[in-house]
Formats: C-alpha cells, structure tokens, sequence
C-alpha cells in the first residue's frame, strides 16, 4: 500500500516524538512518508531515515484554521492532505492544530460525495469489551437533524471496519431513553434515525451509557460530542491520579505491587495513546486526528490505525453507505 502521511511538525513536542513514532512503525513494517522541512531524515537515535516530502511552513496550535490553510500552502497539514489527493500518500495522520487538520482534509482532499458535514469520531474506552465510538467529538458544533443520519452511517462503518463489530448498535445522545425527551435536534433525528433501513438504532442514550457495553456508536452534535469527551478525559485522568498517588504511599506499597498487575491491563485500555487519536470521517480519504500532546507510542499507533483502515477500504465503504441511503434533503 501507499505510505502513511506523518505531520513531522504538528503536537505539542514535535517533532521528535513524531519521529520516534513514525520510525517505530516503520521498523514494525508500515509504510510511512514524513511531511516536514529537510534535515529531519537523521534526526532519530539510531540514525534510520524515512522517505520525506518537504514542507517549509507550519501551522502553529493557535493559527486560525481556514486562514492558516489558505495561506499557508507550503505547510505540513497541507502537504500530507495533498499527498493523499494525489496519490502519494494512502492517508494522513497529524497531532497538530485540530481545526486546520479538518480544513486541509476538507479543503484539499474534499468530501465524499453525498456528505453533508465530515464528523470526528472518538473511540472512547469500555473496560472489557470494544470502545464506543463517539461522533461527531468537534467538527460541528451545530448540526442538522439530517446529518446525524450520515454520521451514524459513517459512525457504523467505521465500528465495523475498526473493531470489527459486525453489526453495531447506534444510539442518540440524550437526556433520557424515551423518544420524546431531548432538545429540538434529538427529537427531529430521532424518527429518521429509526427510519433508516441499514442502521442497528436502538434509540436514545445518556451519558452514562457511553463507557458501557449498552452502545457500539453514539451519535451526537459537535458541540455536545466534544463535551463528553473533554469531560471523560479530566474524569478519566483525575481518577488514575488519585489512585498512583495512594499507591506511592509507602503503607500501601504491598497492596500496591499486588494489585498492580490486575490494574496494568485497565490502564492500558484506558490509555488514548492505546488508540492512536481520532478520525475524520466524510473526506475523500483516511485522516487521523492524533491528540496535541502526543508521544512516540500514540502516533505508531495512529499510523497502524491509518493502515488498517485503508486495508479494509473505509471511505469506499462509506461512500456505498451513503450513496444507498435515502435522501436525507
């Protein structure tokens, strides 16, 4: 296959843990071309070189998104985006800037055709079984009752290509199961939801049923999506703290070391560098979303996933999904 598209200079730490990264995953047999300025061929500890597609500029974290794309045109994110466009690149992946990461994949790749509106879906951690996938996790942060369809389509194939769900169950954010409980957009989406003949849905679902086995995709606006998500991560990450803090306590030590390896598999499936960032689903290829603060781990992984997801022909699944469904104008 075609090399995956590394934004070398996007993230928090960049570039070397991008490096490290994208030189890991090499080394594991993926395919991979770095996007970024000359010189950073031999920059990693054991001296490996990568493929390099040279880029001059970099959109920073602050940057605003449309404009710095526009006008920034010699960048990393526009680079990789283009690559994919031209057949280069197979996909792209980038822990930079999120709002330009969407804009050069929007702007450079386009859209689907048939797509409303691309969606960030998120795999969010369910102990003991496969993750939920959350969309839209920030694309848009008001939508239409119409586009929740499409991102349940796309939310479906991607469960079913990612973790391989055969056939996932999709639920509506809400403020309670009935079909009448919910804002003016959950009560519109919710009859087309149901109506849509090649989609699992199994109605509404509340917040606390998204770290639960109850739903495989749970389908809401940007806005509320990027909520939840912030809001598990701080619950998330408050909770490890506390608990490595008890454990450091020199009269927990023996409890500690005994429980420690039950905990270890817990964390790791809480762990996002576990699932390498997010994706964006709706543009005309495979663009992974990776956090700012990123390390070497998380972004092998990104590229894994980005591999895997090409392999199962993703976007041409998504595609065929929303060309057969209903008109949704």
């Amino acid at each position: 296959m075609l090399p995956v598209a590394v934004d070398a200079m996007g993230g928090d730490l960049a570039p070397q843990p991008i490096l490290d990264g994208a030189h890991a995953a090499a080394a594991a047999g993926a395919p991979v071309v770095l996007v970024g300025p000359d010189g950073l061929k031999g920059t990693t500890a054991d001296g490996s070189t990568l493929e390099l597609i040279h880029a001059s500029e970099v959109i920073g974290m602050l940057d605003d998104p449309a404009q710095s794309v526009r006008g920034k045109k010699d960048s990393t994110l526009v680079r990789a985006a283009e690559a994919v466009r031209d057949g280069k690149a197979s996909a792209m992946i980038s822990a930079g800037n999120t709002g330009a990461t969407m804009a050069a994949a929007l702007l450079r790749m386009g859209r689907i055709s048939g797509v409303k509106r691309p969606a960030i879906a998120t795999p969010i951690p369910v102990p003991g079984t496969t993750p939920t996938v959350l969309l839209d996790a920030g694309a848009n942060a008001e939508v239409q009752p119409e586009w929740l369809v499409q991102f349940a389509l796309m939310g479906a194939v991607y469960a079913r290509r990612r973790f391989g769900i055969e056939n996932p169950r999709v639920g509506l954010l809400s403020i309670g199961e009935e079909p009448g409980k919910g804002d003016t957009l959950r009560k519109a989406a919710h009859p087309l939801l149901a109506a849509a003949p090649s989609l699992n849905f199994i109605g509404n679902v509340e917040g606390r049923d998204v770290m639960s086995d109850d739903v495989d995709v749970c389908v809401t606006d940007g806005f509320t999506g990027n909520v939840v998500l912030k809001t598990l991560e701080g619950g998330m990450h408050a909770v490890i703290g506390a608990l490595l803090e008890a454990f450091a306590q020199p009269d927990y030590k023996d409890h500690a070391d005994a429980l420690m390896p039950a905990l270890l598999p817990l964390y790791e499936t809480l762990n996002p560098d576990t699932y390498g960032g997010a994706v964006l689903l709706g543009v005309d290829g495979v663009c992974i979303i990776a956090h700012g603060s990123s390390g070497a781990r998380a972004i092998e992984n990104g590229i894994n996933v980005a591999c895997d997801l090409v392999k199962h022909d993703m976007v041409i699944e998504i595609r065929d999904a929303i060309a057969g469904a209903a008109p949704t104008d």
